[in-house]
């Protein structure tokens, strides 16, 4: 059995190319051997729309339609940065959308995928802003403004986040337990995978008389990572350049 694959966070942007770097490294080797590769939201820094490629987007799709070719089975849940990536892109890429929350059977143990921004409800004003952009009729408003209008908006959104998390303490800005416990019991499962707070870790959670397992994957910030599910087990891997 082929092992799968899971990467979140890796905010690729054309003015950060250390990330592509790390991208094309992971592309051209471990995902490669995979059976499945789980792209677990923010594959990019900011996404204004399936009709405003930036050169990172265009080799991002040419690179991952290529990867699906070769029979590696590609899927993309949305972020916090990503959230308008729509069929057009994906249709592109060789992606599968996913839902926000999904359930997959995981070398025989049932698993919860989430991106992991939705688990922060302490965060009450982001909260208000996720619900806001992730509601239909905002997007489609949003998305029919010229581009360089969402352009500026995305602008202006990123320098209000960064505003955000330096004024926040790093608790409101994490999960919240009871929002965790819901969300296991709410799926029936025993283990989770998410990315978002960039805190990766794995943790056991105690849910009653039973224990569950919460994996947290590592954001692309300093070096690419990812997450690799074996019949041995699940491990996480630096990607070395």
């Amino acid at each position: 059995m082929k092992p799968t694959i899971f990467i979140s966070d890796l905010h690729l942007e054309d003015a950060v190319p250390s990330r592509s770097e790390w991208f094309n490294t992971f592309l051209a080797g471990p995902a490669t051997r995979a059976g499945e590769l789980y792209i677990l939201g923010d594959l990019f820094e900011f996404w204004i729309g399936d009709d405003a490629l930036t050169p990172i987007a265009q080799h991002v799709a040419t690179a991952l339609s290529a990867l699906n070719a070769a029979g590696v089975k590609c899927r993309f849940m949305h972020g916090n940065r990503d959230f308008l990536v729509g069929k057009q892109y994906a249709d592109l890429a060789g992606l599968e959308l996913l839902p926000e929350e999904l359930v997959i059977d995981l070398q025989g143990t049932p698993t919860l995928l989430l991106h992991g921004d939705s688990l922060c409800t302490d965060d009450a004003a982001y909260q208000a802003l996720r619900r806001q952009v992730r509601d239909p009729a905002w997007q489609m408003e949003v998305l029919a403004l010229s581009i360089e209008e969402r352009l500026q908006m995305a602008k202006a959104a990123r320098e209000a986040s960064m505003q955000h998390t330096q004024s926040s303490s790093m608790e409101i800005m994490d999960v919240n337990p009871d929002a965790v416990g819901e969300a296991f019991d709410r799926h029936g499962v025993s283990r989770m995978i998410h990315g978002h707070t960039h805190r990766p870790a794995k943790h056991e959670v105690q849910l009653g008389t039973r224990t569950a397992e919460r994996i947290v994957l590592a954001d692309w910030y300093d070096h690419g990572s990812y997450l690799v599910a074996t019949p041995d087990g699940v491990e996480s891997v630096s990607i070395e350049v």
